[in-house]
């Protein structure tokens, strides 16, 4: 088998198999010989030999038999010189590879590629929609991915689901793959680490585990919670996050809560993980949402050219759904497939048919109580005049407000509004309403008062 052959089969499995599974497992590979129906391959250690025999034997068989190779089956071996090599043994370039696969192998050490998750291609900073809640962590992971040195390490992410965690994650190991691609990044959830060692105690080649994983540049592990109350994985990974740290190198870690927050995880592991830089992805606020529909409905209008989105639209979806950015960018790809689908234009109706059900489930988290309380003290009046009989202007005007945002936020009727604000007719609730809507139009203090209320409601 001729390198030119090798290198067009490599280029074809890339496709197939994805370009982080190539660059890890498929371009490490040596091409020995072609006998007997058997294409032969060296790989740099027993681990990895074990991982591609079991994964990518046979897209590699198939992509050669496509090639014209006559071959019936693939066989990795690992070279008694390259088996185990201690790390001052470790040649200092990577071994001589086919035209096709050199220039990716040539960014690697040799040593063994280590068994990441694949990245999304979309999660790049360039796509990462910056707005205060989340601006700290994105400057740290910016700097991060710069790939020179930082003050703080481990750099620590953490926040609810659909925030941005993950994002960030993938951006940095994108940006690091640009900028450095002399380093070896790894980037893998938590329950992949966990499996990884398990895998390895089973199999018996736990020093290989300990080689690969120690032998890294940047490891970023995303979801570090999981392995709470797994003993040996935890004691695995603080001796593994010791060894990165004492040889200088970087670790991100991503969690669902603070590190001294999460339950079961064993105090030292706290306590290395707290010493770096800690961020909090705050949720959403309203501008941010809107940041991020707007951006995402610019990419849509290539695939939608024809598709019109009525103003008003995109600031209705940021202030009704605000739960997380999936859930955000979930709503508004549904809303431009069904408007597609239908040939309708996007208009505020449609939107409201379309998502009626996310729309309701957001809703539920605010009550008329408490758009009550809120106005109540913003305009700083009682509450039982609030809701009570009296008509002051200095009463009536946040009353207005209070039954514009208990529609606008919540999925009550009008006659239920108006029993929960005295006993009122829903003609009056009506009026209010109508009032509010015609003088924001005219009164900016009205317009920026609601606009907070909403904000503090939401938040």
């Amino acid at each position: 088998m001729t390198d030119d052959t090798w290198g067009r089969v490599c280029n074809e499995l890339e496709k197939s198999v994805g370009q982080n599974n190539f660059s890890t497992w498929i371009a490490p590979l040596e091409p020995i010989e072609l006998a007997g129906g058997i294409a032969s391959f060296e790989a740099p250690t027993k681990f990895m030999r074990d991982w591609v025999s079991r994964n990518f034997a046979d897209p590699i068989l198939r992509e050669l038999r496509r090639a014209g190779v006559t071959a019936e089956r693939v066989e990795i071996s690992v070279p008694a010189r390259r088996s185990a090599p201690a790390p001052a043994q470790r040649p200092a370039q990577a071994a001589p590879a086919p035209a096709a696969a050199k220039s990716r192998k040539s960014a690697r050490p040799d040593s063994e590629p280590l068994p990441g998750a694949p990245l999304d291609a979309r999660f790049t900073f360039d796509t990462f929609v910056v707005g205060k809640p989340n601006e700290l962590a994105h400057a740290a992971a910016k700097r991060v991915g710069e790939g020179g040195p930082v003050t703080f390490n481990p750099l620590f992410l953490y926040g609810g689901v659909g925030l941005g965690k993950t994002h960030l994650m993938h951006a940095i190991a994108h940006e690091l793959q640009q900028l450095r691609p002399d380093l070896r990044v790894l980037y893998l959830s938590a329950e992949q680490f966990m499996y990884r060692f398990v895998q390895a105690l089973r199999d018996k080649q736990i020093m290989d585990f300990k080689e690969m994983f120690r032998s890294i540049d940047v490891l970023m592990v995303d979801d570090v919670q999981f392995i709470a109350g797994k003993d040996s994985t935890q004691e695995e990974f603080f001796h593994t996050f010791n060894a990165l740290v004492d040889q200088g190198k970087q670790i991100v870690i991503s969690a669902d809560r603070a590190p001294g927050e999460i339950k079961d995880l064993e105090e030292r592991i706290k306590s290395r993980l707290s010493c770096g830089l800690v961020v909090d992805l705050h949720p959403t606020d309203y501008e941010l949402r809107l940041g991020i529909l707007q951006t995402k409905t610019e990419n849509y209008r290539a695939e939608y050219p024809d598709l019109q989105i009525a103003p008003g639209v995109l600031e209705f979806i940021a202030h009704r759904i605000t739960s997380n950015v999936r859930i955000l960018e979930g709503a508004l790809t549904r809303l431009f497939a069904y408007a597609s689908l239908i040939g309708r234009e996007i208009t505020m109706d449609l939107a409201q048919e379309c998502l009626k059900d996310q729309l309701r489930q957001s809703e539920r988290k605010v009550t008329v109580e408490e758009i009550q309380r809120k106005v109540a003290e913003h305009y700083n009046v009682r509450l039982s005049d609030l809701v009570g009989p009296k008509r002051l202007r200095a009463i009536a005007r946040p009353r207005q407000v209070a039954m514009f945002l208990a529609k606008s936020l919540t999925t009550r009727s009008l006659p239920d509004i108006g029993r929960r604000f005295g006993g009122r007719d829903h003609t009056t609730i009506m009026h209010g309403i109508r009032k509010i809507e015609e003088l924001r139009a005219t009164d900016s203090q009205l317009a920026e008062d609601i606009e907070l209320l909403r904000r503090l409601l939401e938040s």
